[in-house]
C-alpha cells in the first residue's frame, strides 16, 4: 500500500492543476480496482515504515492553546514514540486487537498519541465530544460497553457517575491529570517507545462514531482499518495537502471530522498537522495562532467562518494561507465572498458525512472554475449520482434528488461498514444497489453539484419543494444577517410555509423595518415560491455539538407552539402583514 500514499505525495505536489486532475482521475481508478489486502495496519505500514523512516526530525504536530499561547511540537519520531507508550501501557492492562477505548479528551497533543495507539494496536476508537451530558454518556455505555477509558480529569466524574450507572467496568482509566482510581497520562513516560504493530485484518472495525444526532438518536457508524486510513487519501487529495504543508483543521476531537482532517489527511502525506486548544471561539486569537504558525491549508466549519467574516483582518499577514476549505454544512456564497476580500484566498467547499471520507468536493484542480454556493463534482473514489424519489436516476439539469453512492460497479473505499448492532437502519439506507446519504442535491448542465438540503429538511410548499440552504444563502447575502436557519412551518392551506430563524450582526436591532427590507430582498434573489413568508429574528438556534444546525427542533418548536396556540414571537414578522410588498411577488 506503501506506493498508493507515495502517488498521492507526489500527485499532491503537482504545479499544474489541469494534469493534476487527469492523474488523480487515474489514481482512483486503479485504487477503486484495487484487491484489498488480506491484513493492512496504516500506523506500521505508512506512519512508522514510510513518514518516519523517510522524514522522522520534521514536525508531525504542532500543538498551541490560544489562551495561554503554551506551544508544543513533536517529530514524526517523537509522535510515534509517544503513540507507542499509550498502547504500551493499555496493552499492560489486558487492553488488546477488538477491544475499545472512550477517548473524551480536548485539543491536546495525547488526542493524536492516544489515536495513534488505537489504529496500531486495533483497538476499536471511540471519539467522545466532551459536552455530552450525564444521560448521552450512559447511552452509549448501554449501547456500547466500554473496555478503557481515557478523559481530562475535569470529565472523571461524569464518566465514573456514566459508569456506575451502567455497572461497567473498564481494565483501564487513563487521565490526563490525576485522579484516585485513574491512572495519570503522565505515569505512560515510563512506558516503551518503541511497540509492534497489531494484526489488523483489512475489514477489522478500528473506529465507532456516535453521529451527532440531528434527526434523532445517535447512531454507531463502524469504519474499518482500510476504510479510514485509505479511504481518507479522498480526503488527502480533495483538500491539497502538499509535504511541505502546515495543515490546521478547526474542529473537536469527539467528531469524525477532527480524524477526517486533524489527523488521517495531514499524516497521510507527511505533512505537519496542527492543533489549537480553545474553551471558547475567539476569532482574533484564533487568527493570531493560524498566522504567526504559517498555516498553509486552513479546514473550517461554516460556524468558524461566520465568526472570522466578521473580524477586522487589517493587523494580519496571510501570505503563507495557500488553501482555505469548508466543510461540515454547505457555506453560503456570501461567506465564501467575504473570506476571499479578507484573505485573497477562495473557500473551497466540499462535502462528506460521518459515514465517508471526502465525497464531494471543489477539488484544487477547479481552481478558477468554481461557481459560489456549489460544493464541486464527486472525488473519484466514489460513484455517486442522485435517484428520485421512486429510486429512479435523475437525468434532468437543476431536478433535486437523493444523494446516493452507486455500489454495484465499486463499492468506495472510504464508505462506512455498518451502523453497528442496526439492521434496520442499514436497511434504510442500503436500498437496490445505492447507499442513500440522507441528504438532497441538484447538478446544473455544466455538471456543478448543489445542495439542497437533509431530505427531512426539504420544504414542502403548496405543491414545491424548497430547499432550506438557498432560502439561508439568500438572506445570508443581506448585510445585517450574521447566521439564518430557514424550516417549513404548518400551515393548512399550503402545507408547510417557508419561515426564517435570523440571527443578526453585533449593532443591529430587530425591527419591523428591517424584516421589511430582509423581505424585499429575497424578492429579488429568489422565486416567488422561495420567498420566507415569516422571518423572526432570534439570538440562537439550536445546533448539534459539532455545530450543524438543527432545523428538526426548529420544526418541532413550531409544531408545539400551533399545537399550545400560543402568542407569536415578540420579533416574528409576516410577509402578507406588509403592505408594502402587495405589488411584488406573492
Amino acid at each position: 500500500m506503501e506506493n498508493f500514499y507515495r502517488e498521492v505525495m507526489a500527485l499532491n505536489m503537482m504545479e499544474d492543476n489541469e494534469q493534476k486532475g487527469v492523474v488523480a482521475k487515474a489514481f482512483f481508478e486503479k485504487l477503486n480496482h484495487l484487491e484489498v489486502p488480506e491484513y493492512f495496519n496504516w500506523a506500521g505500514e505508512i506512519f512508522d515504515d514510510l513518514h518516519v523512516k523517510e522524514r522522522g526530525d520534521k514536525d508531525a504536530l504542532i500543538w498551541v492553546d490560544i489562551h495561554t499561547k503554551e506551544s508544543k511540537s513533536y517529530t514524526y519520531k517523537q509522535f510515534a514514540e509517544n503513540g507507542n507508550k499509550c498502547l504500551n501501557r493499555l496493552r499492560k492492562a489486558g487492553v488488546g486487537k477488538g477491544d475499545n477505548l472512550y477517548m473524551m479528551v480536548p485539543i491536546v497533543p495525547e488526542t493524536w498519541f492516544s489515536t495513534y495507539a488505537c489504529v496500531k494496536g486495533g483497538i476499536v476508537n471511540v471519539p467522545t465530544a466532551t459536552t455530552m451530558t450525564l444521560r448521552e454518556m450512559e447511552f452509549r455505555f448501554q449501547t456500547y460497553e466500554p473496555t478503557c477509558v481515557i478523559a481530562a480529569e475535569t470529565f472523571t466524574d461524569l464518566i465514573d457517575e456514566a459508569l456506575k450507572l451502567t455497572k461497567s467496568q473498564p481494565k483501564i482509566k487513563i487521565v490526563l491529570g490525576s485522579k484516585p482510581g485513574w491512572v495519570s497520562y503522565s505515569d505512560l513516560s515510563a512506558e516503551s517507545g518503541a511497540a509492534e504493530p497489531a494484526d489488523t485484518k483489512s475489514n477489522d472495525t478500528i473506529f465507532c462514531f456516535f453521529t451527532s444526532g440531528t434527526t434523532g438518536l445517535p447512531k454507531r457508524v463502524g469504519h474499518t482499518a482500510f476504510s479510514y486510513p485509505v479511504g481518507h487519501l479522498s480526503t488527502s487529495v480533495m483538500a491539497g495537502i502538499r509535504t511541505d504543508d502546515i495543515h490546521h483543521n478547526l474542529s473537536a476531537p469527539g467528531w469524525a471530522k477532527w480524524a477526517w482532517s486533524s489527523f488521517f489527511a495531514p499524516l497521510n502525506v507527511g505533512a505537519t498537522g496542527t492543533g489549537f486548544n480553545f474553551t471558547a471561539l475567539d476569532g482574533k486569537a484564533y487568527m493570531e495562532c493560524l498566522t504567526s504558525y504559517k498555516v498553509s491549508v486552513f479546514c473550517a466549519p461554516p460556524t468558524a467562518w461566520r465568526v472570522f467574516i466578521n473580524l477586522d483582518m487589517s493587523g494580519f499577514d496571510f501570505s503563507h494561507l495557500r488553501q482555505s476549505i469548508g466543510a461540515g454544512e454547505p457555506l453560503n456564497p456570501e461567506v465564501i465572498t467575504r473570506w476571499e476580500k479578507l484573505t485573497g484566498t477562495y473557500i473551497r467547499d466540499f462535502y462528506g458525512q460521518t459515514e465517508s471520507t471526502a465525497m464531494i468536493g471543489n477539488a484544487p484542480w477547479m481552481k478558477g472554475k468554481m461557481r459560489k454556493g456549489s460544493f464541486g463534482a464527486p472525488s473519484y473514489m466514489y460513484d455517486v449520482t442522485l435517484v428520485d424519489d421512486d429510486g429512479k436516476e435523475v437525468t434532468e439539469a437543476d431536478e433535486p434528488g437523493h444523494i446516493v453512492v452507486r455500489l454495484d460497479r465499486w463499492r468506495a473505499i472510504g464508505l462506512f461498514t455498518e451502523y453497528i448492532g442496526n439492521p434496520e437502519k442499514m436497511a434504510g439506507v442500503f436500498i437496490d444497489n445505492y447507499y442513500y446519504t440522507g441528504d438532497r442535491g441538484s447538478i446544473d448542465q455544466d455538471g456543478y453539484w448543489w445542495f439542497v438540503g437533509r431530505s427531512d429538511d426539504v420544504i414542502k410548499s403548496s405543491d414545491y419543494r424548497v430547499g432550506p440552504f438557498e432560502v439561508e444563502s439568500a438572506l445570508m447575502e443581506h448585510d445585517a444577517a450574521a447566521e439564518v436557519a430557514v424550516v417549513g412551518v404548518p400551515d393548512e392551506k399550503r402545507h408547510q410555509l417557508v419561515k426564517a430563524f435570523v440571527i443578526l450582526k453585533q449593532g443591529r436591532e430587530p425591527s419591523r423595518e428591517l424584516a421589511l427590507d430582509m423581505f424585499k430582498h429575497t424578492i429579488e434573489i429568489l422565486a416567488k415560491f422561495k420567498i420566507p413568508r415569516i422571518i423572526e429574528f432570534v439570538t440562537e438556534v439550536p445546533k448539534t455539538l459539532s455545530g450543524k444546525i438543527r432545523r428538526v427542533e426548529l420544526r418541532e418548536r413550531e409544531i408545539e407552539r400551533q399545537q399550545k396556540q400560543g402568542d407569536s414571537p415578540v420579533q416574528e414578522y409576516y410577509y402578507w402583514d406588509f403592505p408594502e410588498l402587495s405589488s411584488r411577488k406573492k
